[in-house]
């Protein structure tokens, strides 16, 4: 099986876009959604509105952003600019849209017996995977060979074999594969689509295959950055969440 694998958006839609242009000549099973579909973004309704339309093809998980702008979450946790734009999101979602990010599932979500996905962890869906403790923490929280989660937005890789788990930090400039051997485990991050944190502002996405061939892919692609910021600022919303498209960070 083939599948897309996306994560956190964050109602940019110039990002998604260019995304989904960039591998539309290839054919997948399904997409996978690792949450933060909205939150400091500009197009909210716009990206929830896509998403529903790919129906049975698309499995995924909500993520932190999603569940506050929603009511799902406290506030509490968040910083001003993060606060911000979860309650500008939530004025601006339509209630159909309101309505489908709620029933949107917590993480961690069986692709098949042996690959799952989440947002944070497996462990708990708001934790950030960031070092070789809270990997070693998320790999024992799940059995899996191949666990894709997102929350960091940075395209990440850790290994698990008979020693210690390492982490592997990575900021792709091109492509790059990942071959997924079936004697050890992998917690694999796909990067950002919309908000990009490895200094690479390039829209992030994934490619993985599994079948009697395991191996991921991890992708860039430019996009109309200056449109999307441009959209932020329009909005009202915090200057620095354009801004910081820019530079990826």
């Amino acid at each position: 099986m083939k599948f897309l694998v996306i994560s956190d958006l964050h109602a940019n839609l110039e990002a998604l876009d260019a995304v989904m242009e960039d591998c539309s000549g290839e054919e997948f099973d399904q997409i996978l959604l690792l949450g933060d579909l909205i939150g400091y973004g500009a197009d909210p309704n716009a990206i929830v509105d896509r998403v529903r339309t790919w129906s049975d093809h698309v499995t995924l998980v909500r993520g932190n952003h999603d569940k506050a702008a929603v009511g799902l979450e406290s506030l509490d946790s968040f910083n001003t600019m993060a606060r911000t734009a979860a309650e500008w999101t939530g004025r601006e979602l339509t209630g159909a849209n309101t309505d489908f990010i709620k029933t949107l599932p917590e993480g961690p979500v069986a692709i098949t017996a042996e690959f799952e996905i989440c947002h944070g962890s497996p462990l708990d869906e708001d934790m950030y995977i960031l070092d070789s403790r809270s990997a070693g923490l998320s790999f024992r929280a799940s059995n899996s060979v191949l666990t894709l989660f997102g929350h960091s937005h940075v395209p990440s890789c850790f290994v698990e074999t008979r020693d210690q788990p390492f982490r592997s930090n990575i900021a792709f400039r091109s492509v790059e594969q990942l071959t997924i051997e079936a004697s050890s485990r992998y917690l694999v991050n796909p990067g950002s689509v919309g908000q990009p944190r490895d200094g690479d502002p390039r829209a992030a996405y994934m490619v993985v295959h599994w079948g009697a061939e395991r191996h991921a892919e991890w992708r860039r692609v430019d996009y109309d950055i200056e449109t999307a910021a441009g959209k932020i600022y329009s909005a009202g919303l915090p200057r620095i969440l354009g801004e910081r498209l820019l530079s990826g960070r």
